[in-house]
């Protein structure tokens, strides 16, 4: 079977081989090298560096196009997803014959999704056997929390108490830190207090600090509540088979229909055992409370979240996403050795299923907070560290390589390397195109102005990037447009005229694509690229504007 624990921070040897660091190393190589090789070529052939930048632009010109279609596509398709009645189609898979010869007889093939809803119905009337029932389906639903406030845990309790899914169908689990002090304890009990009795069960555990084997994160604390919540299963006598676990951060608010969706998609899908299942991260709950520059970065995080359902090849695990128990007692759940266990855990099943993995898109939304802190200067700051983060996930490029490179490979050479270049080329990109889209035309008229304006391409250079970007200010009004329809109502405590703000804040947009996506995701890469390795989760503050 397949190693697919990724090395710790302290075996600075043994995994760590050179091979290994090497891959470490690379993402940080590529990028700082994407801005050497601009700055080499414009010294000593302006010419070609002129047509390196002109190619990159024009590439990112393309992507843009299509990111702005898919914006749109996804956010259709997002509103015909919220708009079915996920319950009653769940409930029809109870007694699919029944089902299938009167949705025979009506006549709304117009409604989104009902031609395929039908098809299913007929596949279970046909497959029984292959499909576990409605009824028999449970959900664990692991809540992380640090130290964070009831204020803060208690609407996202409530949005899953108030789903329209069976309460006594789910079991809540509160993961909580020693670490999080007397604050965690209290706001656990705060919680019970509210919530006990209301669902399937309601429990909670308390993660111990310093643990051998783990560095301080997220998935140490799940991997523990998880285990814990398995024992339970084991002594209720419930399959792990029939149990589905999404977790959640302590700010996550799944939407009303969120159970009833994956519920029937988890039934409708063979292979649910290797399969994850990923609901798009919406980082609007408090977006009308976050200062401009955080409002811009939530709503571009919550656009790419929406495309990247739309493109399941490249979809990976994030934020709160859902996985059948048993495979994930099969793999001992989620790993304890990284920061960024999320998207790390799409690599972890992929090796550890051989490559007999997928990610199943969600096409409805988990509320989660902008980044807000207590001042604003505290907000800048935990921003760039919550990127800085998420930027760290480069570390699965020498995990993947690893694997991929070792002898006992168990995936398909050509579907495990085009993952990997599509990995490094997601960090290479991050990091370095901004600054190059940004800045890059005037590269060689700074460094060799001379030879610069006796090339025709070179001279008129920035006066063509500056063309191709007024063009590719129409996606970023088609965004901007999207993103309004996508805001939460607009608390009574604002006046309309912020909703002109909301509007005119996309003008930070370059400064925050240099300054927050492209720095933080350097100052990642540069630590893996010295081997200081980031061993502590820092966890996103979460301020409450009342």
């Amino acid at each position: 079977m397949t190693d697919i624990e990724i090395p710790l921070f302290k075996e600075r040897h043994g995994k760590r081989t050179p091979q290994y660091r090497f891959f470490e190393m690379l993402p940080a190589i590529l990028s700082f090298g994407a801005i050497m090789l601009l700055i080499v070529l414009s010294m000593l052939s302006p010419f070609w560096a002129s047509v390196y930048i002109l190619a990159i632009v024009l590439a990112m010109f393309i992507r843009s196009l299509g990111i702005a279609y898919r914006t749109v596509q996804g956010r259709i398709i997002m509103g015909h997803t919220k708009r079915i009645d996920w319950a009653a189609w769940l409930h029809e898979l109870s007694d699919p014959d029944k089902y299938y010869q009167l949705r025979q007889k009506t006549s709304d093939r117009h409604v989104y999704g009902i031609e395929h809803h039908i098809d299913n119905l007929q596949r279970l009337s046909e497959e029984r056997e292959s499909y576990p029932k409605p009824d028999q389906i449970y959900h664990g639903v692991i809540i992380a929390l640090y130290n964070e406030s009831y204020d803060v845990l208690g609407p996202t309790l409530e949005s899953v108490y108030r789903s329209d899914y069976d309460p006594k169908h789910l079991f809540v689990v509160i993961a909580y830190e020693a670490r999080g002090g007397t604050a965690a304890k209290e706001t656990v009990a705060a919680a019970k207090t509210q919530f006990k009795g209301k669902f399937g069960d309601f429990m909670a555990f308390e993660h111990p600090a310093d643990l051998a084997n783990e560095v301080v994160g997220k998935g140490g604390n799940i991997t523990f509540a998880g285990q814990r919540f398995s024992d339970y299963l084991k002594k209720k006598k419930i399959n792990s088979e029939d149990v589905i676990v999404t977790t959640l951060d302590c700010d996550n608010r799944p939407d009303p229909k969120y159970f009833s969706y994956l519920t029937y998609e988890w039934i409708m899908t063979p292979n649910r055992q290797r399969a994850s299942f990923q609901p798009i991260a919406m980082f609007t709950n408090n977006i009308w409370d976050a200062p401009a520059p955080m409002r811009v970065i939530a709503a571009s995080n919550s656009f790419w979240n929406v495309i990247s359902t739309m493109r399941p090849h490249t979809l990976r695990n994030f934020a709160s996403h859902a996985q059948g128990m048993a495979a994930l007692e099969n793999m001992n759940f989620w790993s304890t050795r990284t920061i960024v266990e999320d998207g790390h855990q799409y690599w972890r099943s992929y090796f550890h299923f051989d490559g007999d993995y997928e990610i199943i898109p969600l096409r409805i939304g988990v509320g989660q907070d902008a980044v807000l802190s207590e001042t604003y200067r505290k907000t800048l700051r935990a921003q760039f560290i919550q990127l800085r983060r998420w930027a760290y996930g480069a570390s699965d490029v020498p995990y993947v390589a690893r694997i991929l490179l070792s002898k006992g490979r168990r995936v398909g050479f050509w579907a495990g390397w085009t993952r990997f270049f599509r990995l490094l080329d997601s960090h290479v990109t991050q990091a370095c195109i901004a600054p190059i889209v940004a800045l890059g035309a005037w590269v060689p008229l700074y460094l060799n102005s001379e030879a610069a304006h006796r090339t025709i391409i070179a001279n008129d250079l920035p006066l063509v990037v500056a063309r191709i970007q007024q063009v590719a200010i129409v996606g970023l009004l088609i965004t901007v447009f999207v993103s309004l329809t996508m805001l939460p109502k607009r608390p009574k405590r604002y006046r309309k005229a912020k909703g002109i703000m909301m509007i005119l804040q996309w003008v930070l947009m370059p400064v925050n694509a240099i300054v927050y996506s492209s720095a933080s995701a350097y100052t990642a890469q540069t630590k893996l690229l010295l081997g200081k390795y980031m061993e502590k989760f820092d966890v996103t503050e979460k301020a409450i504007k009342k």
